[in-house]
């Protein structure tokens, strides 16, 4: 049975208020389905990929009383929910993700957690971010260091894959730097829900972009893969990748 809100599609100033993605499980823990909604705002034309105004909704399915929570991050495409236990209490939480859109190609990204009605943020894209930094520092040889900022874990990266002319434009015969050169990793681009150990409590895979001289020079990908531990998602892999 579908439960809807007081409306589907809501006059606003000119514009409607769209349902963007839905879906349905518990999420409050009381085995009784929850609507789960990402609605907003299409302020061109209804065939724009672009919304803005993205709000998450929760309809009771017990109650039929509707809780909306504002997103600070609200504008974007492609915005979807997926639904799954990511803390080990066999009630769903809400991921939402929207793309930026920007060249960037990063991403929004939150969880929160409905239990007994009470709503609590257990991922923020934004908080990921600070705490994930690296340097990037090109190294004579054919070589770029990536290394975490604060911290003495780092990778190094053979770029001879990127082919003569790209490496004879940053490096001398001798196989020494010209000048020296850094790129920089940028936020969080991808998080995607895995079980890895196939117990029904899910995971999170997350990639960040390594770029070099400039943002469509990109080197690679930082691979972090989190669990749920004590109140919070904490590493417990992580791998750089290169395009290949």
């Amino acid at each position: 049975m579908h439960y809807y809100p007081p409306y589907r599609e809501l006059q606003k100033q000119n514009n409607y208020i769209y349902i963007l993605d839905f879906k349905q499980q518990d999420v409050n823990g009381d085995n009784i389905i929850d609507s789960i909604y990402l609605v907003g705002d299409k302020p061109n034309e209804i065939e724009s990929p672009f919304t803005d105004n993205i709000a998450l909704l929760i309809h009771d399915g017990k109650t039929n009383i509707s809780t909306t929570i504002s997103l600070k991050e609200n504008a974007g495409y492609n915005p979807t929910i997926f639904l799954g236990d990511f803390t080990g209490n066999k009630v769903s939480d809400i991921l939402i993700s929207i793309d930026s859109g920007g060249s960037g190609g990063y991403g929004f990204y939150y969880i929160y957690s409905y239990i007994s009605n009470t709503l609590e943020k257990i991922f923020d894209h934004a908080k990921f971010n600070q705490e994930y930094k690296y340097d990037v520092i090109y190294k004579d040889y054919d070589e770029v260091e990536v290394k975490e900022k604060d911290k003495s874990k780092k990778y190094i990266i053979d770029i001879k894959y990127k082919g003569k002319e790209y490496l004879s434009e940053i490096y001398d015969s001798n196989g020494r730097l010209k000048v020296p050169i850094q790129g920089w990793v940028n936020p969080l681009g991808g998080l995607y829900p895995v079980d890895f150990q196939r117990d029904g409590t899910y995971e999170l895979y997350a990639y960040q972009r390594i770029a070099g001289r400039y943002n469509a020079d990109g080197l690679g990908y930082v691979q972090t893969s989190l669990k749920w531990t004590e109140g919070e998602f904490v590493p417990f892999f992580q791998t750089v990748g290169i395009q290949g």
